[in-house]
């Protein structure tokens, strides 16, 4: 899913709202959700599932191809771990018809 088939649904499911309100409000909630990741903070979205980032440190590494000696940066790696109510209904057996 991508974030225009989200809006739709949220205008689906919410018809009295018109576009150009609910469309700020999607905008607000992932750009909150994604400054409290690049600020170090954990996201919990009940049945959903939590989001963290862990700090990747620098490293040395080497190239395969030509065994040149690399030095890779300190990186930010998001983490998402699906909470019990996602992985319930992925591991659904699926219905009939």
């Amino acid at each position: 899913m991508v974030r225009s088939e989200l809006l739709e649904k949220l205008l689906q499911a919410y018809p009295h709202l018109p576009r150009h309100v609910m469309q700020p409000a999607l905008d607000t909630i992932l750009n909150e959700i994604t400054d409290r990741l690049a600020h170090g903070h954990r996201v919990e979205l009940r049945k959903f599932g939590n989001f963290t980032c862990k700090i990747r440190e620098a490293r040395m590494g080497r190239n395969p191809k030509t065994g040149e000696a690399l030095h890779f940066k300190s990186t930010q790696v998001l983490r998402f771990m699906a909470g019990g109510h996602i992985l319930e209904r992925l591991n659904r057996p699926p219905t009939p018809g």
